[in-house]
């Protein structure tokens, strides 16, 4: 009797010990399996099996005005080549906004007035750091009406400032410190529009976790983080911005990007009924428009004479997108950099008569300069 149970004893643990070793074999093969099935979100690209109407655009409908460009080397840019790309685009003008100042603003000018006077604008750059000097507002205004004075259009404020711009005693430079009012005061007084660039995405503040749309661009891209600790909020930066353009109603400012507000055009379009000597523009922030195409649209026809076309970072393929949600009734189709948007796009097919003052009119009226000849189409 004993013999038996033994048997039944060495049976059972064999048959538990083939039970554990199959199962510890299928745990391994799936684990196995799902490492060969995963991948990183970055590498996830489905291609649609919807079937829609496509409308690939490689030139604009009528010619436009580039408001918000950077070409970091424009004092040795060779000019015929990029000429020659902004006819291919139907780009009638050009606004570099890096001009800088001194002897890189003045080699850019000659540059310009020697190979493509009537294809370029530049705007001139501050050093907001040496707000401390003894001479800054006498330098500063001085800078300002020598610049207009040689045919620089306007002035460029980068987002360091309010950011990142410290003064002597490390301190943050806030945007509506008084002590740059002078600033503001001379490009009005010399009919010089302030393209601002100020804040960042409000979502750059918000946690890096699975809830924040931007989390690909701040994993891609983890400077652009602003983390609450040691940043002003986003907030602190819009009311400060928003504070210049109420305290001077006399300077033209063009605020960029949309202000930052692009997904909540209802504040946006509250914030140009606010500020009537306020303009935007849509550089780098088209995937916010092409996701809500039908509030979008009608922001563009409620605020047609407000807006003006600007693309930010210069690569040609990348404004195809741009052509295809302004002007297409398109739908479901890619952004160009997927750590701006992962989402797809959606056609606005504006109006012709907000399409022209989009891209150029709007920018006629602001830029007296600009020759008309070359937006007729």
């Amino acid at each position: 009797m004993r013999s038996f149970f033994t048997q039944l004893l060495n049976l059972f643990k064999i048959t538990l010990a083939l039970v554990f070793i199959g199962g510890l074999t299928y745990y391994i093969i799936d684990k196995i399996q799902e490492k060969n099935n995963l991948m990183d979100i970055e590498e996830y690209s489905p291609k649609s099996t919807l079937v829609v109407k496509e409308t690939p655009l490689k030139r604009s409908k009528y010619p436009f005005v580039d408001v918000h460009n950077h070409q970091f080397d424009m004092p040795v840019k060779n000019l015929a080549k990029l000429v020659n790309e902004m006819d291919s685009l139907n780009m009638g003008f050009m606004i570099n906004l890096s001009g800088f100042r001194g002897l890189y603003l003045s080699k850019s000018l000659e540059n310009i007035r020697a190979n493509a006077p009537l294809r370029f604008g530049l705007f001139l750059n501050i050093d907001f750091e040496t707000i401390d000097a003894k001479d800054f507002k006498q330098t500063q205004i001085a800078l300002i009406d020598s610049a207009a004075a040689a045919g620089v259009m306007g002035l460029k404020v980068y987002k360091s400032l309010g950011l990142t711009d410290t003064d002597s005693a490390g301190n943050r430079i806030a945007i509506n410190d008084p002590r740059l009012d002078p600033i503001w005061e001379a490009c009005g007084k010399n009919k010089m529009p302030v393209l601002i660039h100020s804040g960042e995405p409000s979502s750059f503040w918000e946690p890096k976790d699975r809830y924040n749309e931007r989390w690909l661009e701040l994993r891609q891209k983890p400077g652009r983080y602003r983390d609450p600790a040691t940043n002003p909020s986003f907030e602190e930066i819009l009311v400060e911005q928003h504070a210049i353009f109420k305290k001077h109603p006399n300077t033209i400012f063009i605020n960029a990007h949309l202000g930052w507000m692009g997904n909540n055009l209802d504040r946006l379009g509250q914030h140009l009924d606010a500020y009537p000597n306020v303009m935007t523009e849509i550089g780098a922030v088209l995937a916010e428009l092409g996701r809500q195409p039908k509030r979008a649209r009608q922001f563009f026809i409620d605020y047609q004479d407000r807006i003006l076309f600007g693309k930010d970072s210069y690569k040609v393929s990348e404004y195809y997108t741009y052509f295809r949600v302004l002007e297409t009734d398109d739908e479901y189709f890619d952004y160009y950099r997927k750590r701006h948007a992962h989402w797809k796009m959606y056609g606005l097919a504006l109006p012709d008569s907000v399409l022209q003052k989009l891209y150029y009119k709007n920018a006629l009226d602001l830029f007296p300069t600009l020759d008309p000849s070359l937006f007729k189409n």
